[in-house]
């Protein structure tokens, strides 16, 4: 599995520096699509935009379901200072991004630095920085452009409706954590690329028929709702395994979720998960998840008659400064390698 975890670790890296927030997603796909085409396989685009492939046929087809789309925001309001007042895309927290550097992407192709801060955000002047709530209203993107009106700003070829992509921060340590934003879900799309790479270079062919899907609208609910095979009989999202109090995973484990928000995961599934990560001998841990959906219960939501499952390598903090750990991955594709032999 080395020379699988190396992959792996090298597509994180460069997955993550390519923005992608829910809606603007297509640098990614393309990258995602060439990596495919290179290892030998034939994506397709979806009409979404999801990037969909065929790893091997069969019988009893299963969907392997990662997403490509982040957390991100995009500008609401030209402000008469020059400012830009934004909207979220998902769920990415005001007060978690405060501080943060971030570029404006315009419809002509031109981007611009900013940073996200709290309106009068020096603690020298603003006697009420420690009191005001952090919020959408409250923050605003500073353009690292010598802009005073709202007329300078839009000059820039900035308007209403621009995405705003924020730094990951990416860091890989020596002791093999990775810390970055947006490792949901880019940790594992990589590892689906390395399990594509499993198959095509082992020379191994599964029993079943695998499909993979990186989805492009997970942020906002609706990204496993088309574009599935009729043949598929089960999907198994490949998304982050959480890490917080009360749960049994850490950034070292995979994580096999038997009930998040929308409800409990597939009995059968869940359960063959379980056996093959112990036939695995993978370090793993069941858990609920009390704040969380994925392709998977979009895909059911939206009236696909399969069975369905979710697992992932634990990452800590999510939806912020993510952390998780490259032998999450591994026993990530380890189940993966085990669940469809």
């Amino acid at each position: 599995m080395k020379q699988y975890m190396a992959y792996i670790m090298e597509m994180t890296q460069k997955l993550l520096a390519i923005p992608s927030p829910t809606g603007y997603t297509y640098r990614a796909a393309d990258f995602v699509k060439k990596e495919l085409e290179a290892l030998g396989y034939q994506p397709a685009l979806t009409r979404k935009g999801a990037v969909l492939v065929q790893l091997c046929g069969g019988e009893d087809s299963i969907l392997l379901a990662a997403h490509m789309d982040t957390l991100g925001a995009m500008v609401s309001e030209i402000r008469e200072n020059g400012r830009l007042k934004l909207t979220k895309i998902g769920g990415l927290n005001s007060n978690n991004a405060e501080a943060e550097n971030c570029k404006v992407y315009t419809r002509d192709g031109r981007s611009y630095d900013a940073t996200f801060q709290l309106a009068n955000a020096s603690v020298h002047v603003n006697g009420s920085y420690d009191d005001t709530k952090r919020s959408y209203d409250t923050m605003e993107a500073v353009l690292d452009e010598l802009v005073k009106t709202k007329e300078d700003t839009e000059k820039l070829g900035i308007m209403v409706g621009d995405f705003v992509c924020f730094d990951p921060r990416t860091v890989i340590t020596e002791s093999g954590f990775i810390k970055s934003r947006f490792l949901d879900d880019k940790f594992s799309t990589a590892i689906l690329l390395g399990y594509a790479k499993y198959l095509k270079e082992e020379k191994i062919t599964p029993k079943r028929a695998v499909y993979v899907m990186i989805t492009s609208y997970e942020e906002v609910g609706h990204g496993g709702c088309a574009g599935i095979p009729a043949e598929v009989s089960e999907i198994l999202s490949v998304d982050m395994g959480c890490v917080g109090d009360g749960l049994g995973c850490d950034e070292t484990m995979v994580s096999i979720c038997a009930k998040d928000s929308v409800g409990p995961y597939d009995y059968q599934v869940v359960s063959n998960l379980v056996r093959a990560a112990k036939e695995a001998k993978v370090d793993f841990a069941v858990d609920v998840y009390p704040y969380y959906g994925s392709d998977a219960d979009a895909a059911l939501k939206a009236g696909f008659d399969v069975r369905h499952g979710l697992i992932g390598p634990g990452v800590y903090a999510s939806h912020g400064y993510e952390r998780s750990h490259r032998k999450g991955a591994e026993n990530t594709l380890r189940l993966l390698c085990e669940y469809l032999r």
